[in-house]
């Protein structure tokens, strides 16, 4: 039997087009599992590291975790998950990316090199393997020789603060989270190589939306778990159960705001759109911001279902009433991408919450998630009968 050229036993790798909306597959469902745990990493780190410093040092991990989704979520929409090689690829990546959320309360310590490490093989080590899987008649090979050159650029950086001292760390860290997150914006654009065009990028929308909705789901269900698991640990008083209350009706309104007004719209956004390469970008980047804000609000839900009657202080001022005002502002610039305009309802939420800042240092901690919980759901009621 002749051998097969390098052409032809690549090409199976590809998603094939039929016009139908691709399904997500197990293997992803299997690979988001991870992040599960990283979203609740990242919450755990904040909540145990509640300064500037620690904001500032949970953000760029945050950034870390979610760049390592979406590079690989743009991946699995390209190719097809099922195929052997992409399977093992995916898992491959999942193992990396275990590593790497393992190590994140030990990033800025200890540890600062076995993140590094692990998130640098996740990143290059996919997307060469990308690259030499993808068939010669793709256009997609140039976007990820541009892609893997980048990734290399940020590797650099990424290592070199796993062996730097703290205050480099953070430094070189943010460089290279930036490069990650900004250099698709410019479409990879390297020297010699040229630039990308999003419409080169020949993504099947529905699937990238659905995508981004999982991760919605895995962020809030990390705000159900940290009411949950306080709620199981501590005594069953008034007080306790009022702190329930609040913070299942605020998530349950973050879940309002995205699922019950946008979510089917930004769908047939996307799939409609003559250029679903650059609706699926702006996508990415805004869900940084949205799944930002939830972290913030699960880490609330963690003081208030702990604490409810402790008076107030900055840094929990900064996640109670800031985990809600990042994830409307996240919300209304999804909304603006959708409809074209941004909400009234998020722009005066966002203000009442701030608003509310120095007013909630007479309060304590329950209080002020009731109220910013009734803002939340003000928003929401205003946004349902926009909607009607």
């Amino acid at each position: 039997m002749a051998a097969k050229s390098p052409s032809a036993g690549t090409v199976e790798v590809l998603r094939q087009r039929d016009g139908h909306h691709a399904k997500v597959t197990f293997e992803e469902l299997f690979f988001d599992l991870v992040y599960v745990f990283a979203v609740t990493q990242i919450s755990h780190e904040l909540l145990h590291n509640l300064t500037l410093k620690g904001l500032l040092e949970t953000l760029v991990l945050w950034f870390a975790v979610w760049l390592g989704w979406q590079y690989t979520c743009w991946v699995t929409n390209w190719l097809n998950p099922e195929t052997p090689r992409v399977r093992g690829l995916l898992f491959a990546t999942m193992l990396l990316a275990l590593v790497m959320a393992s190590s994140l309360p030990q990033a800025f310590g200890s540890r600062g090199l076995v993140f590094a490490v692990a998130y640098v093989c996740m990143q290059v080590g996919r997307t060469a393997l990308v690259l030499w899987m993808l068939p010669r008649s793709s256009a997609l090979r140039q976007n990820y020789a541009r892609m893997l050159g980048w990734l290399v650029i940020s590797a650099g950086f990424w290592i070199a603060g796993g062996l730097a001292e703290h205050e480099w760390r953070i430094v070189l860290w943010i460089v290279a989270a930036l490069c990650e997150y900004v250099s698709p914006m410019w479409g990879f654009a390297l020297p010699g190589l040229g630039r990308s065009s999003t419409r080169d990028w020949t993504i099947e929308g529905a699937h990238l939306a659905e995508r981004c909705q999982l991760f919605v789901i895995v962020a809030l269900g990390e705000t159900l778990l940290a009411s949950g698991a306080m709620f199981a640990d501590g005594e069953w008083n008034t007080a306790v159960i009022s702190a329930l209350l609040a913070t299942f009706l605020g998530t349950l309104a973050l879940w309002w705001l995205y699922f019950g007004t946008a979510s089917k719209d930004a769908t047939e956004l996307i799939v409609k759109s003559s250029d679903p390469g650059r609706v699926g970008a702006y996508f990415h980047y805004i869900h940084a911001v949205l799944v930002a804000g939830i972290i913030g609000s699960a880490v609330a839900n963690d003081l208030i279902m702990a604490h409810p009657h402790e008076a107030m202080k900055p840094a929990y001022a900064a996640v109670l009433v800031g985990g809600p005002a990042v994830y409307l502002l996240g919300s209304a610039i999804y909304k603006n991408v959708v409809y074209g305009r941004i909400p009234l309802s998020h722009v005066l939420g966002a203000a009442v919450l701030l608003v509310l800042v120095p007013l909630s240092f007479g309060l304590d901690l329950l209080s002020t998630g009731w109220l910013t919980t009734l803002v939340l759901l003000a928003v929401a009621w205003w946004d349902l009968r926009t909607k009607r």
